[in-house]
């Protein structure tokens, strides 16, 4: 598995999305202090409360998630660190970013190997339930990975 794999620069991130986790306050002054995967997990087991790149509101920054995203792109884990991370079982927000850095820095040839487990997985519901619909609906990881953008 490539954990690079294609541009090392921009992570594969959509850009306006990227400059805006670049040029945020909790990424710069919260996340580039963090230098240690631990660091990273234990950050989103006590902050991610949602999946979504954009926080929600009027602010419309970037997520807490998708900013530690990008921290784990920038420390290169190893194969036993990504492993650690889609099978954590402390948080399903652990998981579910495991799984969005594999969907952005993966190799594409390897990429139903590694999350193929998961798209069966009923478990949790890492994203976010909109507040306005009249029964709510849990989005679990069973049909996420296949809406993500490719």
């Amino acid at each position: 598995m490539s954990f690079v794999y294609t541009n090392t620069t921009t992570f594969n991130l959509e850009s306006v999305l990227r400059a805006n986790i670049l040029g945020s306050d909790y990424y710069n002054k919260t996340c580039l202090e963090m230098s240690t995967w631990e660091e990273v997990i234990d950050e989103i087991y006590e902050c991610v409360e949602d999946v979504e790149p954009w926080m929600s509101g009027n602010a419309r920054g970037p997520s807490t998630a998708f900013c530690l995203l990008h921290r784990l792109f920038t420390l290169k884990l190893n194969t036993k660190q990504v492993k650690d991370t889609i099978n954590h079982r402390d948080s399903p927000y652990i998981r579910a970013i495991g799984l969005l850095f594999l969907r952005y820095v993966g190799d594409p040839k390897t990429l139903l190997s590694w999350v193929g487990p998961f798209l069966a997985d009923k478990e949790f519901s890492p994203f976010r339930v909109l507040e306005t619909q009249p029964e709510p609906r849990r989005l679990t990881v069973h049909p996420a990975p296949q809406a993500l953008p490719c």
